[in-house]
C-alpha cells in the first residue's frame, strides 16, 4: 500500500473504533427512555431528529441515476433503520441491555456470510467458521444466564439475536451503495428518509403518543439528543464512510467491542448485575470473533479495491 492508501485505511479504522464507542452506550440509553417512551417512539424521534440534524449539514439532494441505485438506498433505509432498530428497542422490553449488547456482537458473522456470496473480495474461511462457533457458543452461554438468574425473558435474547442478521443485509447494501462514490452525508441523509418513509406504518400498529410533556424531563432529553444527534447522525455517516473505506466485513470486526462496552456502561449507570456466565459468555463471543476475522482481515487486505482503501 501506498502512504495515501495507508492514510484511507487509517482514517476507517479511527472512524469505525469511534462509531463503536458511542454505539455500545446506546442500548443503555434506550433502556433508560423505554421508562417513558415505547420502541417505536424511541425509534422515530431519533431518526426524525437525525434526519433533520443531516438536512441542516448537507441540504442538496442526491439523486441516484437509476431506479436500482435508489432500490438500494430503500433496502438499507428498511434493513438499517426500521427493521434493525424496531428489533432491537423490543428485545430491550424483555431483556436486559448487557445481553443485548452481546448478543448483536454476532452481526459480522452474518455480514461475512452475505459478503462472501455478493461483495467482490470477501470470502468466508475455515478459521472463521472455528472462530464462529466460539463465539457462538459465548452468545448462547450469554442468553442461558437469564435461566440461571431468573430474570431476563428468552423472547428478548430471541429478537436480539435477530437483529443482526438484518444488520448484515444493511452493511451489504451500504457496501454497493459505497462504491457508486455518493456523497456520504447526502447517502446517509437519503438512508434514513426511507427508514423514517417504512417507519410510518409501525406509528399504527404499535403504541405511539405525541406527548410533549416527556420531553421536559432532563433525562429524557439528553438521551434523546444523545441518540438521534450521536449515536444516529453522526456515527451513521462515519459507519458509512469506514465500510466505504475498509469495506463491510472489516468494519464490521468492531462490533466485537460493542458487548465489552455495554457490559461496562450498564453496571455503571443502570446498576445491572454482571455474573461470571456473562463474563465468560463475553470472553468466548470475543476471543472466537478474534479468531474468525484474523484470516477474513488479511484476505481483505489483498483483494480490497485500491480506491476503497
Amino acid at each position: 500500500m501506498t502512504s495515501r492508501q495507508n492514510t484511507t485505511v487509517s482514517t476507517g479504522h479511527l472512524l469505525a473504533l469511534f462509531t463503536i464507542l458511542i454505539w455500545g452506550t446506546t442500548f443503555v440509553s434506550t433502556k433508560v427512555l423505554l421508562i417513558d417512551f415505547t420502541p417505536v417512539e424511541i425509534l422515530f424521534f431519533r431518526f426524525l431528529i437525525g434526519y433533520v440534524v443531516l438536512i441542516l449539514i448537507y441540504p442538496r439532494s442526491l439523486r441516484t441515476a437509476s431506479f436500482r441505485e435508489e432500490c438500494l438506498f430503500i433496502g438499507a433505509g428498511i434493513c438499517g433503520v426500521t427493521l434493525y432498530f424496531l428489533i432491537e428497542n423490543i428485545a430491550l422490553l424483555y431483556t436486559t441491555a448487557s445481553n443485548v449488547g452481546v448478543i448483536v456482537s454476532i452481526a459480522p458473522f452474518f455480514t461475512a456470510v452475505l459478503a462472501h456470496f455478493f461483495l467482490d473480495g470477501e470470502k468466508l474461511t475455515r478459521r472463521f467458521l472455528i472462530g464462529f462457533g466460539i463465539a457462538l457458543s459465548g452468545i448462547l452461554l450469554i442468553a442461558l444466564n437469564g435461566s440461571f438468574v431468573l430474570q431476563l425473558n428468552p423472547a428478548g435474547d430471541l429478537l436480539a439475536f435477530i437483529a443482526p442478521a438484518v444488520w448484515a443485509i444493511y452493511s451489504v447494501f451500504m457496501r454497493k451503495i459505497g462504491q457508486l462514490r455518493f456523497h456520504t452525508i447526502g447517502a446517509t441523509r437519503k438512508v434514513f428518509f426511507y427508514g423514517l418513509i417504512f417507519m410510518l406504518p409501525a406509528l399504527f400498529l404499535f403504541e405511539f403518543h405525541w406527548e410533549l410533556g416527556r420531553f421536559t424531563s432532563m433525562t429524557n432529553l439528553s438521551n434523546l439528543l444523545y441518540l438521534g444527534l450521536g449515536a444516529s447522525a453522526l456515527c451513521f455517516v462515519t459507519w458509512n464512510r469506514a465500510v466505504n473505506l475498509l469495506g463491510a466485513m472489516k468494519t464490521s470486526v468492531y462490533i466485537y467491542l460493542v458487548p465489552v462496552i455495554t457490559v461496562v456502561s450498564s453496571a455503571l449507570i443502570l446498576r445491572e448485575q454482571i455474573t461470571w456466565v456473562i463474563v465468560i459468555g463475553a470472553f468466548l463471543t470475543l476471543f472466537g470473533s478474534y479468531i474468525s476475522e484474523r484470516k477474513a482481515h488479511n484476505l481483505n487486505n489483498k483483494n480490497t479495491n485500491p480506491r476503497m482503501g
